[in-house]
Order: structure tokens, then sequence, then C-alpha cells
């Protein structure tokens, strides 16, 4: 386990993938029981970071952060939620917004729903997720302030400005409507 350069919040320990279960298992025997939360962050289009907060308690509080890079193409860790119980509603979480899979005996664990709805399809937090209700509803900044949604529907000389996450060509399709 290399110690990353983290000058704000708890220390940083970066490990490999195939290491991420044994990483996990060590902090916990070293006195980190507490388990706060994992996630992901979508460093698009590298891949993902997948991190994980524990905390030591005794002597002194004591706080470590643990992260690992996934590969974009097929994103899979082993399961941590054996060594912290609390781990398999976050495991579930980071499963149903980033498509993270994660295994046990290498097999990917079957995880149901979470957050979405049923039927519902992509992960909404990776970052090519195109995000439909952009286009559906008018972006705050796409009128003034005082006008109405009647008012910037018939506004001929009004630039619309393109919402963040929407491409192009569905504002266009909006626009024809």
């Amino acid at each position: 386990m290399s110690l990353a350069s983290n000058p704000f919040g708890p220390p940083h320990r970066v490990v490999e993938v195939g290491d991420w279960h044994d990483a996990v298992a060590g902090l916990r025997a070293d006195g980190f029981t507490y388990f706060d939360w994992l996630s992901a962050v979508d460093e698009h289009p590298g891949g993902f970071r997948l991190v994980l907060h524990v905390a030591r308690l005794a002597p002194a509080l004591e706080h470590l952060l643990l992260a690992t890079h996934l590969d974009r193409a097929a994103p899979s860790v082993a399961s941590v939620a054996d060594v912290f119980a609390g781990a398999a509603w976050h495991e579930r979480e980071t499963h149903e917004m980033f498509g993270i899979a994660f295994v046990r005996a290498g097999e990917p664990l079957e995880l149901d729903p979470l957050l979405l709805p049923d039927g519902f399809e992509g992960h909404p937090l990776r970052k090519e997720f195109v995000l439909a209700s952009r286009v559906a509803k008018a972006w705050p900044g796409a009128k003034e302030p005082g006008e109405s949604d009647a008012d910037s529907a018939h506004s001929p000389g009004r630039r619309r400005v393109r919402p963040p996450g929407v491409p192009d060509d569905w504002l266009k399709g909006a626009r024809d409507e």
C-alpha cells in the first residue's frame, strides 16, 4: 500500500485493484473498525476511482481513505461486505449509479436496485450519461428573471443556452417541437 500525497483531509492510501479486499481486511485488523462510506469518482475517460473511508477510534480518532483505480471498459472489484457489513448498501448504490461490478469468489454479485425506479436504464453518475430532464424542462439560465415559461417559448430573438450534459442534437429536436 502506498501513501499518496493528499494535502487536504485524511491520509490517502492507494492500492492495486487486485489487492482491494486484502487491503480493506488489513485495515480492519489494524484497528480501523469504523466503516464510514464507500463510493466512486468518474475520472472520464480514464476510468473510476473507488474510495473507502474508515476510522480508528482508539487511542485517538484517526481517519483514512483507501482508493483504487478501476478500468472504464469493465469496472469490477472484490466486494468488502464480508469485512464491513455496512459496505453492502454502499456497494449497491455504487453499482447502480456508476455500473461498477462487485465480485465475490470470482462471480459478480446480483445487486438489487436501491434508488432508481424499476426499468431505469443507465448509470446516472457516469459523465457520459445524458441528463434528458435538462432537455424536457428549461434550464434555469434559459430565461431572464421575471420571464414566464410562456414568454420564453415565444421569444424569437433569445439564444437558447445549451444546458450542461446535453448533446447538441438533443436540443435541435426539442426546438422543432
